[in-house]
């Protein structure tokens, strides 16, 4: 149980130990801020976690933090989006939670390719999940939405992880919804506000 309500009930209970969770949606919506509430709730509870952003400095994720009322000593962060530097971290940390902000950031140094092509966020999810599922730990894994509102990157990514969320909202308006577009664990009729 992360201790947020509708996150939890949008989940079917909760976050499954060994799991990968997905969250898209639009740029601006809300998607790390909802994760970091989640993790200072955890971290609260004495779980360790790690927030991994290959989007912001460790001092932005601060000041956000701070602004929401998130900031908790227990919440580790690093800037990274070299997956290798990632995971070693979170071999040395052991969170009960991994963030990942977001997939398309991070690069696998073995592959050719630009960070957010189809075999760097492929494998780039793929040693994540086997993180997850080696250690127990929670990974979740943010992604962009393009302009057509499907996740960016390649739909296998969907087929990998266990949960697919989406966080959805109008600008201007003080509501926000989660809603589970794949679920391994529970309904994907719930809708969280």
């Amino acid at each position: 149980m992360s201790g947020l309500g509708e996150f939890d009930r949008v989940l079917g209970g909760g976050l499954v130990p060994g799991t990968a969770v997905l969250l898209g949606g639009d740029p601006g919506i809300g998607k790390s801020t909802l994760l970091l509430q989640v993790m200072a709730r955890l971290a609260t509870k004495g779980l360790p976690v790690l927030y991994a952003t290959g989007e912001e400095s460790t001092r932005q994720v601060k000041l956000r933090a701070e602004r929401v009322g998130t900031l908790h000593e227990g919440l580790a962060v690093m800037a990274e989006t070299d997956i290798g530097q990632i995971l070693t971290a979170a071999q040395k940390r052991a969170p009960a939670l991994l963030c990942v902000d977001s997939i398309q950031t991070v690069y696998v140094p073995e592959l050719a390719s630009a960070p957010g092509a189809i075999g760097q966020v492929r494998e780039a999810a793929a040693r994540i999940l086997a993180f997850a599922k080696r250690s127990g730990a929670v990974a979740l894994l943010i992604g962009h939405v393009t302009k057509d509102g499907q996740l960016a990157g390649p739909r296998a990514l969907e087929h990998l992880v266990d949960v697919v969320l989406t966080f959805e909202g109008e600008r201007g308006y003080p509501f926000r919804l989660l809603r589970a577009n794949k679920n391994r664990f529970g309904s994907t009729q719930e809708l969280g506000v």
